[in-house]
């Protein structure tokens, strides 16, 4: 385990020493879904970082994917580092996207992998059995190819989030702010080198989209994770860090 560290208005989670990997999570998912990644690139020579985004702490106004990418330029700032290395995770891809978009000379690389930004299958969607503990633990297993991934931690964590009235509504203004802050007119004109890992099975996120995302921007790899649904660093941790590790090297990063 990790401990988190405060400073200022941050709070995160930091391994290692190098090259610095900004880790953005998602909108469900804690910073320990990154416990694999953070140990292992933490240990060859990248400094790993995982910022708690404040995806619940903003004003309903700036509950939306342009404030987040705002909050991680000033996180960058704060920890006065440079040539960012970004990876993010369903929302925390497109939080990603766009910061790169908005402060591309800070970036030297993306990974995504099972990013909004192009296409939501209702990421805010099917709460109206959400005091039905059995519907969560559904919905929350969907998002595994293998349902037995969806501990019951990770079910509880879920239920609680939707079923916390001030949680909900940030979680569909954020689902709204997805689907508004569609990427596919400026995905063309960003050329950080991008790595794209994806599973083969992911039902949010399916694969067309990330075609989707490999055809509209300009320097992109795409990798597959077969038996793999929207939590690839989660699901099949040692095939994703592997994959990256091998991009990283082959870009030399």
């Amino acid at each position: 385990m990790h401990l988190l560290k405060k400073e200022k208005n941050y709070s995160y989670i930091e391994a290692g020493e190098g090259t610095p990997i900004i880790v953005l999570h998602g909108l469900m998912g804690g910073l320990s879904n990154f416990d694999s990644v953070t140990k292992y690139f933490s240990t060859k020579g990248y400094k790993v970082i995982i910022p708690e985004l404040p995806i619940y702490e903003m004003s309903l106004l700036k509950t939306n994917v342009k404030s987040f990418a705002k909050y991680l330029h000033d996180f960058i700032a704060f920890k006065e580092l440079d040539q960012v290395i970004l990876l993010g995770n369903s929302l925390g891809g497109h939080i990603g996207l766009y910061h790169t978009k908005l402060y591309p000379e800070k970036i030297k690389a993306l990974v995504i992998t099972g990013s909004s930004g192009l296409y939501e299958s209702a990421m805010g969607g099917g709460y109206t059995k959400r005091s039905d503990y059995e519907v969560i633990k559904k919905k929350s297993q969907d998002v595994f190819y293998d349902p037995k991934v969806a501990t019951k931690e990770i079910v509880d964590e879920v239920y609680a989030t939707v079923n916390d009235r001030n949680k909900l509504i940030k979680t569909l203004a954020i689902a709204k702010s997805a689907i508004r802050h569609n990427m596919a007119k400026d995905l063309p004109k960003m050329t950080t080198p991008t790595c794209i890992i994806w599973g083969k099975n992911d039902t949010v996120t399916p694969p067309e989209v990330a075609e989707e995302f490999n055809n509209l921007l300009p320097d992109a790899d795409l990798f597959w994770i077969d038996k793999c649904g929207h939590a690839a660093m989660m699901e099949h941790p040692e095939e994703f860090n592997n994959i990256l590790e091998g991009w990283l090297n082959a870009r030399n990063f």
